[in-house]
């Protein structure tokens, strides 16, 4: 028998060595938590969804009525009720609105166009409801983009990278069993995103816009604000236009002014913030204005997370200090914003910050340090203005951001410039020398040729999209050699530069940016009806 001495010893030994393993414990988990909190969590649609070696089929379930009534009062916004197939799994009870702004505003007014964005939200009548843990899908329509394949393209050179970026595949979509398109699906930017990015790292997210679209709610609100009217046809909403009675050319010489001279006024005398305009925008362009943070409503105003007045201070506290260069590495995510400058800047996307417009971003706050995601690449390599393809082919590197000084820090100091050029390097060789680009360009084209040619709602006849792809191809090859030629130094890097000595230029003569598809300026789309699209249950 086992004296009370002794069992007093061993119990005291293993107290000593529980106490020992919950400490390790505690550390471990400790560690583990930050790992997570910066490498964030595998979620299961990474490959159920987003392995791009494999399409989405997705098939929409709704009544033929219901989806009528959606596509006639699109302008809304607003949710409904739908189960969905995606690639043979079905979820039942799933939100889908139209989604955009131009492009929803465009097709909106064309009667003979009902090819709309979507967002899907699975849990928008279930709480909880996900897609292999997704819980916003993106179906975009394609709009103004003749190639099909711009945003994939550049969402694949943010991913090959390492920057934060959603994820990316082409699906087709079909209605009550009809192949109504193919559309690219894209990783909502929020919950599930952030969970996948962050972790279980407590951050803030935003998607600033002060162009004077509406700042939408978790139940969609819009304030129908109508951009330029491009198409014929009758708008099928009651939202006012502001430029109301002016024609197409009239409209787009008030846009040319955006560029001429920093600045753009309304035809109803209001002024888009976030045109041209350092220094103006209510803080969607991300410049210090004072320590206010009612000055800086078009951030709060789009907030998608939960935010607190400290969270505000935050946000202006890291502007603040970002405007005057101070301690940078405390309020920027250097090394993730070094890396989607180098792939944001490559797709001369001006339909952005870095072309006159505060929006189409993300941004993110942790800490008190400002991190920027990327959004929207339809109109990228020249598709938002008729400019000539040597000016975009040959975009400067160094100085591309004309409404915003949130970058100057970084592109100012020499340092960081340096990082910047590295991993623009890399993007370089990496990606466009070693046949990656060449790879991805044929996996997408072998994938969505035919769906292509037989889409029933697609807004360019297949011939203008064989030819818009093949010049896009030569496009990305002529920009890579600009680029390539501005890294070593052999072509300017800055604006002022190319100015006082053009000669070294890439010649991009025989590039015809038109042909990729315009929002301003490009010939018109070729639209075909597909009004009579949705079969009856």
């Amino acid at each position: 028998m086992i004296s009370s001495k002794h069992i007093t010893k061993i119990g005291i030994v293993l107290i000593s060595i529980v106490l020992v393993l919950c400490i390790v414990g505690m550390i471990y988990s400790e560690q583990l938590a930050v790992t997570v909190g910066v490498q964030g969590y595998a979620m299961e649609y990474e490959e159920k969804l987003f392995n791009t070696e494999n399409g989405i089929d997705i098939n929409i379930t709704i009544e033929s009525a219901k989806w009528e009534e959606m596509m006639n009062n699109a302008m809304a916004e607003e949710y409904y009720e739908c189960d969905i197939s995606i690639n043979g799994e079905s979820f039942y009870k799933v939100g889908i609105r139209p989604k955009g702004n131009t492009s929803l505003s465009t097709i909106a007014r064309d009667p003979d166009n009902n090819r709309y964005s979507f967002k899907v939200e699975f849990d928008r009548f279930v709480d909880g409801q996900t897609c292999f843990g997704l819980d916003k899908l993106v179906l975009n329509n394609g709009y103004a983009d003749a190639t099909f394949m711009k945003e994939a393209i550049i969402y694949d050179m943010f991913s090959y990278l390492g920057a934060d970026a959603p994820l990316y595949n082409f699906a087709k979509v079909s209605v009550n069993g009809e192949y109504w398109g193919v559309y690219l699906a894209l990783e909502g930017v929020e919950d599930s995103f952030l969970l996948r990015n962050y972790g279980g790292e407590k951050g803030n997210l935003y998607k600033p816009d002060n162009m004077g679209f509406s700042n939408r709610g978790e139940k969609g609100e819009s304030n129908n604000f109508q951009p330029p009217q491009m198409t014929g046809g009758e708008r099928r909403n009651n939202g006012e236009n502001p430029f109301g009675g002016m024609t197409r050319e009239e409209t787009e010489e008030e846009f040319r002014q955006i560029r001429e001279n920093g600045e753009f006024k309304r035809p109803d005398g209001g002024n888009f913030g976030g045109f041209g305009a350092r220094g103006s925008g209510n803080g969607a362009n991300l410049n210090y204005i004072d320590d206010n943070p009612d000055s800086y409503s078009a951030i709060w105003n789009s907030a998608k997370t939960s935010v607190d007045d400290a969270a505000k201070l935050r946000v202006v506290e890291a502007l603040k200090n970002i405007g005057t260069s101070t301690n940078i590495e405390k309020y920027m995510d250097v090394d993730n914003i070094l890396r989607y400058m180098a792939v944001h800047n490559f797709a001369v996307n001006e339909d952005s910050l870095s072309g006159g417009m505060a929006h189409n971003y993300y941004l993110y706050e942790s800490g008190g340090k400002l991190n920027i995601l990327p959004w929207d690449y339809n109109l990228a390599f020249g598709g938002m203005h008729s400019r000539d393809a040597s000016s975009m082919v040959n975009d400067p590197i160094d100085d591309s951001y004309s409404s915003t000084t949130f970058f100057d820090p970084l592109l100012n100091t020499e340092a960081y410039r340096a990082k910047y050029h590295e991993y623009y390097n890399e993007l370089i060789s990496g990606y466009f020398d070693s046949g990656r680009f060449d790879a991805t360009y044929n996996r997408i084209r072998s994938q969505i040729d035919e769906l292509v040619k037989a889409d029933p709602t697609a807004m360019y006849s297949y011939d203008e999209y064989v030819m818009a792809a093949d010049m896009l191809y030569d496009v990305l090859k002529f920009r890579a050699e600009s680029v390539r030629g501005q890294l070593a130094g052999t072509i300017p890097s800055t604006t002022e530069g190319q100015r006082t000595d053009s000669s070294a230029l890439v010649d991009a003569s025989s590039i015809d940016i038109n042909i990729m598809g315009q929002m301003m300026g490009g010939k018109p789309l070729e639209v075909r009806s597909n009004s009579e699209k949705v079969n009856s249950e």
